[in-house]
């Protein structure tokens, strides 16, 4: 009986030991690998390729240099949209020159009605500086994914619809790495502040 008593109490110790050989050599490296997995992800920024109203290709690499506001929308958007783009526009008329060292772009994602034409149409009533983006379905589809947004047809009377989607405004650094979101509910000190820190850090 002492016999069994010793030789479960010399095992004890070798048995935490493997234990700990196997958590180490195992655990810890595979949650080294999903930091890093994480670290890459949050560092390449939102990717995407569209175009402009002006007929310009643009995307995250043309963009990339200079910090970007990113805003999804619609041109048949009843209040949300063109009340978020009424106040960029102010935002970046009390910011002056500041408002230069960022770009602004709108997202549609109708592109099934918002045709280059009529978002050309459209941007005439906001500051000049903001681009109108659209794409393919598939290509509209890809920049919601990468920026984490949503939008989805909600059908209204007869055979028409209207859009349902994520109505924060995107805060991009000049590295392409998220650095935040403007709510158009916060205070509009709050929103200022956050502009010329996107851009004073971006500048760092």
């Amino acid at each position: 009986m002492k016999t069994r008593l010793i030789s479960k109490f010399l095992w004890l110790p070798l048995a935490l030991l493997l234990a700990g050989i196997a958590y180490f050599a195992g655990v810890l490296p595979k949650t080294d690998e999903s930091a890093q997995s994480a670290s890459s992800t949050s560092q390449s920024g939102p990717a995407f390729e569209l175009t402009s109203h002006k007929g310009q290709p643009v995307s995250n690499e043309t963009l990339a240099g200079k910090p970007y506001l990113a805003f999804f929308g619609f041109t048949n958007c009843p209040d949300i949209c063109p009340t978020t783009l009424f106040e960029l526009t102010d935002l970046m008329d009390e910011l002056g020159p500041v408002s230069d060292r960022f770009n602004v772009v709108l997202v549609s994602v109708d592109p099934e009605r918002d045709t280059q034409e009529k978002l050309a149409k459209y941007m005439t009533a906001f500051d000049n500086r903001i681009l109108a983006l659209r794409g393919t379905l598939v290509q509209t589809e890809a920049a919601l994914n990468a920026f984490g947004a949503k939008a989805r047809k909600v059908p209204t009377a007869g055979d028409n619809y209207t859009m349902d989607h994520t109505a924060g405004v995107f805060l991009i650094d000049a590295r392409g790495n998220r650095a935040g979101v403007l709510d158009m509910h916060e205070p509009r000190n709050i929103r200022l502040e956050k502009l010329r820190n996107l851009v004073s850090k971006s500048n760092a």
